[in-house]
């Protein structure tokens, strides 16, 4: 059998017609990935996430404003044998704005072993830990009352009531020049 003898001119053109190929598909998936790119970027393929400029799909939330001692109804407890403690105490909290309404021997008789006992029901949870505030240490029970008052109950270790620090309001600071951009709203 004969060995097949190619010209130096057809393997120069076969070369060439490999790398033509090569090349025109390279140029063809370059073109394709490009056009892929520009039509996820229109919207007309993929999903994005919105736009900075969008608007929040939440509803912003309404400001609550924080309950202060005036807002409280107290009634003041003694479950000690200390004569004219639950007085005492009851003029502390006055001065500190609360409403105090009753002064007296505990009326549920039972003895508090700790510094103090605060009472009331659901509608009066916001008023018991601003009272809980000012003894700490006191336990906080929730009753089936359906007021909002809160009964301070001193106990047998009670020394002092503490006076929360109070926080002085801001002034508020110079707008900036230029805006600056905000995020949106996390819900």
């Amino acid at each position: 059998m004969g060995q097949l003898h190619e010209s130096g001119a057809s393997i120069h053109r076969r070369r060439r017609r490999r790398a033509a190929i090569t090349l025109t598909l390279v140029a063809l998936l370059l073109i394709g990935t490009f056009a892929y790119a520009a039509a996820y970027f229109q919207g007309w393929v993929g999903t994005r996430t919105p736009a900075i400029g969008a608007s929040p799909s939440c509803q912003p939330s309404v400001p609550v404003e924080a309950l202060t001692p005036p807002a409280v109804t107290v009634n003041v407890y003694n479950s000690t044998d200390r004569a004219g403690l639950a007085a005492s105490v009851a003029k502390v909290l006055r001065t500190q704005g609360f409403k105090v309404v009753d002064v007296a021997n505990d009326p549920l008789g039972k003895p508090i072993s700790g510094v103090g006992e605060i009472r009331s029901g659901s509608d009066g949870a916001a008023g018991a830990t601003l009272v809980a505030a000012r003894l700490a240490g006191a336990k906080v029970v929730l009753d089936n009352r359906t007021d909002a008052s809160v009964d301070l109950v001193l106990g047998t270790t009670f020394k002092v009531l503490s006076v929360p620090p109070k926080v002085a309001p801001t002034k508020p600071s110079k707008p900036a020049a230029t805006p600056t951009p905000t995020a949106l709203p996390s819900c």
